[in-house]
C-alpha cells in the first residue's frame, strides 16, 4: 500500500508544546506505516502567515494545521491572534484541516471561534494528554471533527438550552461580563444607548430576571453557558 504523506504546519509560540504535537504525529506514523507526516513549525503570526502564503501562491496542498489561538500580534498588527490566522487559512487554503488548540475555555470565546473558523478539531489545552493528541490527529485525518471534553460539555449545554440568542445578544452579555461601560457599547455594537437598554430588557425577560442591575442577568447567562 502506498505511503500517504500529510503536510502539517504547527503554529504555537511555545517550543515545548510544538514538540509535543510533533511527537504525537510521529507516534501516529509509527502505529500506521501507511501514513507519514512532513511537519513545519512556526512560532508567531508573521512566520505562520508567510508559510501559509507560500503554500497558497505555489498551489501546494497543506493537509493539517495545528493552530494556537493565543499568539502575539504580527509586526504590522494586521493579524492580531491565531483566530485571524484561521480566517486567513480558510480563505487561502480552504481544504486545509484546522485543529484549534487554546487555553481559552470561556463559552463566549469558544463559540466565537466555532462561528468564525469552524475547525475540524478543537482542543482546550488543559484537556490535552499525549493519548488525546494521538486520537485527535487520527480522527481529523479519517473522520473529523474531534472535540476535547470541555468543548463537548459546552456544545451539550448549548443544545439543551431553550434560549435563542443572536450574535449581538452574545456580544452584549460578554461585554457586560468583562465590565465594558454603557457609554462604550455603541462603539462595539451596532446599537445606540437606547438600543442597548432595550436589548438588556429583552435579555432579562428571556432569563426571567427582575432586578434592575445586571448581576443576576450575568449569573444566569453564565449558568446557561452563554458567557
Amino acid at each position: 500500500m502506498d505511503n500517504k504523506i500529510h503536510k502539517v504546519l504547527i503554529i504555537d509560540d511555545h517550543p515545548l508544546i510544538s514538540e509535543a504535537y510533533k511527537s504525537a504525529f510521529n507516534y501516529v506514523s509509527k502505529e500506521d506505516k501507511t501514513i507519514s507526516f512532513k511537519i513545519e513549525v512556526t512560532h508567531n503570526c508573521d512566520e505562520a502567515f508567510d508559510m501559509i502564503k507560500k503554500f497558497s501562491v505555489n498551489n501546494k496542498k497543506l493537509d493539517i494545521v495545528f493552530l494556537d489561538i493565543r499568539l502575539p500580534p504580527s509586526k504590522d498588527e494586521k493579524i492580531l491572534s491565531g483566530e485571524d490566522l484561521g480566517l486567513k487559512l480558510n480563505k487561502l487554503l480552504p481544504n486545509t484541516k484546522i485543529i484549534i488548540s487554546t487555553t481559552f475555555n470561556d463559552n463566549y470565546r469558544i463559540h466565537s471561534i466555532f462561528k468564525s473558523i469552524n475547525p475540524d478539531g478543537f482542543l482546550i489545552k488543559n484537556d490535552i494528554t499525549p493519548k488525546e493528541l494521538v486520537i485527535a490527529i487520527k480522527t481529523v485525518i479519517v473522520d473529523p471533527p474531534y472535540y476535547s471534553k470541555s468543548v463537548v460539555k459546552l456544545l451539550r449545554k448549548e443544545v439543551s438550552n431553550d434560549f435563542l440568542l443572536d450574535k449581538i445578544d452574545r456580544t452584549l452579555l460578554y461585554e457586560l461580563s468583562i465590565g465594558t461601560k454603557m457609554k462604550d457599547l455603541p462603539k462595539i455594537l451596532p446599537l445606540s444607548i437606547a438600543g442597548v437598554e432595550k436589548r438588556k430588557r429583552h435579555l432579562k425577560q428571556i432569563f426571567n430576571v427582575e432586578t434592575v442591575d445586571d448581576k443576576e442577568l450575568l449569573i444566569k447567562a453564565r449558568t446557561k453557558g452563554f458567557i
